[in-house]
This record gives C-alpha cells, structure tokens and sequence, in this order.
C-alpha cells in the first residue's frame, strides 16, 4: 500500500467542479480588469500602446509585490497592518545604506525579513491576534524609516535603477513583470506539495497537524515569504522613484489587501490566488490615477474609485454564490 500523497493527507479549499458560478466567480478579477482597461480606452485610445502602459502602470511592480506580501499572511488567516510601513523602511534602506554600504544594506534588509519570521512565531506561539501585533510593528518599522531618512533623499543603487529602467521589446516591463510574479508564485503556492501544506494553515490546520507538520513552522515561513516580498517591494519602489521617502510605502497596507480580497482571496479558509492578486493590484494600479484623470476627476478621489470596485466586485461575487446555493 502506497502512502497518501500531501494533497490526500492535507486537505485544503478547492474547487471542485467547475460549475458556471464558481468560473464567473473565478473570472470576476479579470473581468474587473477588461472593464478598467476599456473604460480607459474609450476615454483615451492613445492611453493603450507601450508607452501608455508603461505610464500607467509604473508603480504596478512594487503594488503586485506588496499585494503578494499581504497574500502570504492571508493564506494563514492572519492580516498584516505593516506591510506599508515595512516597505517605506526598505526603500529608506534602499536610498542610503543599500546604496553607499552596499553589506550593511543588505544586513539589515536580511534582518527585516528574519523579524518577520520571528512575528510569525510570536502570534503562533502567544495565540496573538496579527493585526494588533503588525500594528505595532507599523510604528516601529515607521520610527525607524525616519531615524534612517529623516527628510526624502538618498539614491537608488545605479544598479536597481538598470533594472527598473530595462525596455522589454514589444510588452511593457511592469505587464512582464507582473506575469513573471504571478506565474513564479502560483506555480509555487498553488502547483507544489509544499505550497499544499502553507495553504492548508489557513485552510485545514487540524489536519496539517495529523500529518506531521510543524504549524510553527508553516508560520514562520509564511510571514517570513511576507517579509521577502516586501523587500522586493520596496527595493522596486525606490528604483522607479529613484530617492527614498519614510513615507512613500504608507498606502500599500490598504492597496494589499484590497488587491488580494479584489483578486478572489479571502480573510479565512486559506482561499488564496497569486494569479488573481496580481490581477487585483494591476487593476487598483489603474484605477488608482489613468483612469480618473482621463474623466477629470480629482485626484482626491482615487481612494474612493479603487473602494468602489472593490465593493462591486465583492457584490458580484456575493450575488454569484448565493445563486449558486
């Protein structure tokens, strides 16, 4: 008798069949997506060729980035109030020590990542609920951007600037790069045994639990994949910025989560989808400027345009269940 696979043994939240519901239900990020990227067209046609989307979605990378973050956190059923702040004092890193010490940037950037892991076993180990945990790191990971820079300054290593600068024939670098995240990602959460077991935290811990697997462990390493991401973020973020700013991340707590929730993720169960995600944080991207610009509307807006389509969509998604049970 052959031993029961992961997947047998550590049961998470899947699809099933696929049911007319479930794959309109599936195809609502990329439906949200079409109608953002046609509201722009009409608006704008010229908006749509490289260089439009190349403008338009400039900070795309460093917002799919930290939407993944938060994902990882999501997956646990856990939430990460830090995650903005986290990256504003990665991109104060980036501009100054990362730039002129080169080892003790990347020191202390390997240290943000170690403390993440460590969070992860503190809420595991304490019963602690995260987003009062991550609140409070908020505030530190904020103190500590501004004793690093305290005014905006500091450059971008020349070589993250050839990164972020780099001109891809034919597609835009953020739509590249973004199918490279989401691809990367789903393959590892979503296609691998081991991405079976960190979905299953969230989604069947009890049964993670009879199957041998260290819970503590599939924490840390989750807040731990938080915190590499959100490196990525921030290093991305001050590459197209140029300079850092201890405020520049401040927005993205709320623009990760609502790219997740936007992307078909949800706070319970371990229900979770990178493709998706990245999905939700292109369109926040969008929405969040082009789009209201085209229609003359001012920029105080943009907050409640990406709130709008985010309640729409979780509306749409709402009424397709409830017609489905």
């Amino acid at each position: 008798m052959t031993a029961p696979s992961v997947e047998q043994r550590v049961r998470v939240p899947a699809l099933g069949r696929m049911t007319p519901g479930r794959m309109l239900r599936a195809l609502l990020p990329a439906l949200s997506l079409s109608l953002v990227l046609i509201a722009i067209a009409w608006l704008n046609p010229r908006a749509i060729s490289y260089f439009g989307f190349n403008l338009m979605l400039n900070l795309a990378i460093p917002i799919a980035l930290a939407t993944i973050a938060q994902m990882f956190v999501i997956a646990s059923n856990e939430l990460d109030l830090s995650i903005g702040t986290f990256v504003g004092f990665v991109g104060c890193v980036t501009a100054t020590w990362l730039h002129d010490a080169p080892l003790l940037g990347i020191a202390v950037l390997l240290g943000g990542i170690a403390v993440y892991a460590a969070l992860g076993a503190l809420i595991h180990l304490r019963n602690l609920p995260s987003i009062v945990v991550t609140l409070g790191m908020s505030f530190v990971w904020s103190g500590l951007a501004i004793l690093i820079l305290p005014k905006p300054g500091g450059k971008a290593p020349d070589w993250l600037l050839a990164i972020t600068g780099f001109k891809p024939p034919f597609v835009p670098l953020p739509i590249v790069a973004a199918v490279v995240i989401a691809a990367v990602v789903h393959f590892g959460l979503m296609r691998t045994s081991f991405g079976v077991v960190l979905r299953g935290s969230g989604g069947n811990p009890a049964a993670l639990r009879r199957a041998g697997w260290s819970l503590l462990r599939i924490k840390v390493i989750l807040f731990a994949l938080t915190g590499l991401f959100g490196v990525l973020s921030g290093m991305m973020l001050i590459g197209i910025t140029t300079s850092g700013d201890a405020n520049i991340g401040n927005g993205y707590t709320l623009l990760s989560i609502a790219g997740v929730i936007l992307g078909g993720g949800e706070f319970v169960g371990g229900r979770v989808s990178p493709i998706g995600a990245v999905i939700g944080a292109l369109t926040l991207a969008l929405a969040a400027s082009p789009l209201l610009t085209f229609m003359h509307i001012p920029p105080d807006w943009q907050v409640a345009a990406n709130g709008a389509i985010l309640i729409i969509v979780l509306a749409a998604r709402a009424l397709i269940s409830r017609k489905e049970g």
